[in-house]
This record gives C-alpha cells, structure tokens and sequence, in this order.
C-alpha cells in the first residue's frame, strides 16, 4: 500500500508522517504540487516527478503555495480530477478551496449558527472606510494565506487611509474584521475525523497569537462545549482533520476566527502527549480501508 504526500519540502511535519505511515506498513512517496502534470485522454492522468498519482491509495495535501492565479486553478483542478478518479484526496479540494479563502470559511459558519466576528469585505476604497469607521477597531487580514502574515490591527483613521490606499495600488480585496479584545490568547483545537485529538492556548505577548509569529503553546483542557463546536465546524467544512482556532473575548464569548484545513503541530505536540502524526495516519488508513467515510464519519454499521 503507497500513499502518496503532496509537499515542498520534507520538514519536521512530513518526516513525523513518514514514520507513521511506516510503523503501519505503508510507504509513502512526496512529491511537488508545482510539478503536476495531467493529461487528457491518455494515461497517466496525473504526474509529479514521474510519480503516477491516480495509483496511490490516498493523496495527503500539505501545502498549497502561493502562485498566480492560473497555477493556483490549475492544482485545484488536478485535485479534483483525482477524486473523481477514485483517490482519496485529504483534505478535498472542495474543503481547501472553502478554508483558504477567510471569507468563506466565515460566511459558511455563520449561516450554520456559528459565532464569528463581524467581518466586512470590498473591493472600493470608500466600502472600506465606510466599515472602518462603523467598526472602529479592526484586524486587515489578506483574504488567503495563514501564520498571521500580512495582518495588521488599525484604530487610527489616518492609518487606515494610508493602509487600504497602499492596498488599493496592489489590486487587494479589503478583509475587515471586528477587533476582540482577547488577552492576548486564543485556542488552538486539533480536529481528526469526528474527534478532538488535542487543543493549547497560543499565549502572546501581543495580539497576535500565531505560534509563528512568536507565541507560546500551552496545555489546555478543552469543555465538551468548545469540542463540539470545533467538531461540528469541521463537519460544515467536510474536513478529515483541521485546526479550528478559538477567541474568548473579554466578556467571555467564544468565537471561531479561522479553520485551517492544511495545519501544523509542532507546537501543539511540545503539549501533548498523543501522537499527532499517528491519529493523522490512522485516520487515512481508515480511509482506505472503508472503514470512515469521506469527512470522517463513521460508516453506518461499522
């Protein structure tokens, strides 16, 4: 059994993966996403490096890298086409494309009953400083990407002028969202098929909150409340494994900010001792086998 892992690199995430899928039995090969090639009407459908991927078992993305919007099309696509070959893609590109885009995560949340903060996005300059001055106090976020670059929290008029004007040269689209006052933490909550398999708090000595950008992982115990909320946002979001990240804002609501379908752990796992890597390859063993269907639900019966 071959399991194929979709990367740029082999890093600390990937090496923990390849020795998990090795202590099952099961190889695995990485490959680019940057260097597909597919064809139509002729075989192989799919190519990287040489590698065929219609003939792995399972296809574990775990980059998708910035790119023009052509190349970026073009991955999404081939993704697709290998699902509808058969190949269990993990996650879908279906639940990609939902998650990597801020916006709708947020809107598919909300309209399922979920708290999310109030979020404003434009195109004009005039919508976006029209939602800034009714908001007061936001977070501009890009529309894709993760790790908390790019963002930038602004309560000054002037600097909000200068900011969406700077934006407005690069063709952006203006992602407002609310500022929540949060004491510099929020949660991090590792979802795997229907089940919470660990959660820190990301403490900072800033607003931001991003192990990336400096904050520290703690252990934390997670209410079956919070569980069943994250759980039931990977299930909106048909994801086999996410990262769902928690507000507490001061007057203690809980708002999901982000779902992050293509997640590290190396901070949660310096919290934990539950090995990662294992409930990830378990779970597309799992897959394979039958034995969970597809966003990680349990088969009838079984």
């Amino acid at each position: 059994m071959r399991v194929g892992i979709l990367t740029s690199e082999i890093g600390w995430h990937i090496e923990s993966l390849q020795k998990a899928f090795f202590q099952k039995g099961i190889h695995t090969d990485c490959f680019p996403i940057t260097k597909l090639v597919a064809r139509v009407s002729e075989r192989p459908a799919v190519t990287s490096e040489g590698y065929r991927l219609e003939d792995y078992r399972a296809l574990l993305v775990r980059i998708i890298p910035t790119g023009s919007l052509e190349q970026i099309v073009f991955r999404m696509d081939v993704l697709h086409r290998l699902e509808n070959l058969g190949v269990p893609v993990i996650n879908s590109p279906t639940t990609i494309e939902k998650t990597v885009d801020k916006y709708y995560t947020s809107a598919i949340l909300e309209d399922n009953n979920i708290l999310t903060p109030k979020t404003v996005v434009a195109e004009n300059f005039d919508d976006a400083m029209k939602a800034f001055r009714e908001m007061g106090e936001v977070v501009v976020k890009p529309l894709l990407g993760s790790g908390g670059r790019g963002m930038v929290r602004i309560s000054d008029e002037d600097i909000a002028y200068r900011t969406f004007r700077a934006l407005e040269l690069g063709g952006y689209v203006y992602y407002l969202q609310e500022y929540i006052p949060h004491d510099n933490y929020d949660i991090r909550v590792f979802v795997v098929g229907d089940q919470v398999i660990a959660a820190m708090v990301r403490r900072s000595d800033t607003w931001k909150t991003n192990i990336a950008r400096g904050a520290s992982p703690e252990p934390y115990v997670l209410g079956e409340g919070l569980a069943e909320i994250s759980v039931k946002a990977c299930q909106i979001l048909k994801a086999d494994y996410a990262g769902v990240d928690i507000l507490r804002s001061t007057d203690g609501r809980y708002y999901i900010i982000e779902v992050n379908s293509i997640p590290g752990w190396a901070g949660l796992q310096q919290t934990t001792s539950i090995q990662i890597a294992e409930k990830l390859a378990e779970h597309v063993v799992h897959r394979i086998q039958g034995r969970i269907g597809e966003w990680g639900k349990e088969r009838v019966g079984e």
